[in-house]
């Protein structure tokens, strides 16, 4: 089975788990830590960013799915050439810290873009900003399910501010993203991968939401050790592992 036909495969039995380095984490030992937390955690993919040495390193070092996130579609394209196995339009909160913002009109654009460069065999992934009203965000992964997209991440609410102190700031974070995971799910076919706030906390959330997948970033790669990036990994892995076997049960 090819790497992308396993990460589909976790996709299909609602337990797949995205390591997400970051789109602008160009810290190559980082990078590093992340990619083997998430290989030795069981993880389904790693999301790095689209620098070509970066994308070697973790080619070099991980035989998981990898993902290459950007919002330009000829860097996705690149990205493919230098060993990535499916791209990610989108993840788009390190561009609003540099008040960068999307409308749907655009991310459609950029997606046709992507889909015409890559071509139509290439797993593509896109996220859908979080900022949007619900109703343009399900016409855009309508749009999108139309064009041959693979794959819908969503994402939350993007802030500046100090979150509230324990599990109620995580449940903050995280419930925009999760409350349009249950919108988009109830109105596309194609999988979702909820993003933004996912944690050991809020995973099993995004799973009952209907999501197929989660994106985690912050929650591993903000950690100094790889030991610790392991154990969140691990416990994360669990948890969508816990979500499969019980839609089996269901079944």
């Amino acid at each position: 089975m090819s790497r992308i036909e396993s990460f589909k495969q976790a996709l299909a039995e609602k337990r797949a788990v995205k390591i997400i380095a970051g789109i602008d984490n160009f810290n190559t030992e980082n990078v590093k830590k992340v990619v083997k937390a998430a290989s030795n955690s069981g993880a389904s993919a790693i999301d790095i960013c689209a620098n070509p040495d970066i994308i070697a390193m973790a080619r070099s070092i991980t035989d998981l799915p990898l993902f290459v996130s950007s919002i330009e579609p000829l860097e996705l394209a690149h990205a493919i050439a230098l060993g990535a196995d499916a791209v990610e339009l989108g993840n788009f909160d390190a561009l609003y810290k540099k008040g960068q913002t999307f409308t749907a009109a655009q991310v459609l654009a950029l997606a046709r873009k992507t889909r015409e460069l890559v071509g139509d065999d290439i797993f593509l992934s896109v996220t859908i900003p979080g900022e949007l009203e619900i109703s343009e965000q399900i016409k855009l992964a309508r749009d999108l399910e139309t064009l041959g997209v693979d794959l819908i991440q969503t994402e939350g609410h993007f802030s500046n501010e100090a979150p509230s102190n324990g599990v109620k700031g995580l449940l903050e974070r995280a419930e925009l993203t999760i409350s349009n995971t249950i919108e988009l799910t109830r109105n596309i076919d194609i999988p979702v991968m909820t993003a933004t706030g996912i944690n050991p906390t809020t995973a099993a959330l995004a799973f009952a939401a209907g999501a197929s997948a989660i994106g985690c970033g912050s929650c591993v790669n903000k950690l100094d050790s790889e030991i610790s990036m392991l154990a969140v990994s691990k416990s994360l892995v669990e948890i969508a592992e816990r979500n499969a076997q019980y839609i089996v049960e269901l079944v």
